[in-house]
């Protein structure tokens, strides 16, 4: 199996013919090319993919995050799906983009996914609570659905 290695701020998947460095806002391929979305100064408006030689890579902008212009990856083949600063303690106000673009990264995933942000591994249902708790953030009063807060497949 062809390597994913997360080191410190960055998660490396390797092909067979090249590497792709994935950091939250942007994307750098081992011969310099690269990929971050508009809003960070790229041209990713919203999915790109790549060929790594024996592994197909997709890069898709579900909307904005913490900081804005966050960007997932999947790896179809190893069922792992890279979010990066999506999930990420809020620092102040939610961006009403940040929960939605949690909720489509979700949709993302299996029960059997890994995902990894840029604080390591996290559970599905981990990220399910997440989820939850930015809308918590976002309108005060939410209690999820059944209002327990929670959500859990």
């Amino acid at each position: 199996m062809r390597d994913i290695v997360r080191t410190a701020d960055t998660i490396v998947v390797s092909g067979r013919d090249r590497d792709l460095t994935y950091r939250s806002r942007r994307i750098t391929l081992d011969d310099g090319t690269w990929v971050a979305h508009e809003s960070r100064g790229g041209s990713l408006s919203s999915v790109w993919a790549v060929d790594l030689g024996d592994r197909f890579v997709e890069v898709v902008h579900l909307g904005g995050g913490p900081l804005g212009g966050e960007l997932v990856v999947v790896v179809p083949d190893a069922d792992t799906v890279l979010l990066g600063d999506l999930v990420s303690e809020p620092a102040g106000e939610v961006p009403a983009s940040w929960p939605v673009a949690v909720d489509l990264a979700i949709g993302l995933t299996g029960p059997g996914t890994t995902v990894l942000a840029s604080s390591g591994e996290v559970a599905r249902e981990d990220l399910a609570d997440f989820h939850q708790r930015l809308l918590g953030l976002l309108h005060p009063g939410y209690t999820g659905p059944g209002g327990t807060g929670h959500v859990h497949d």
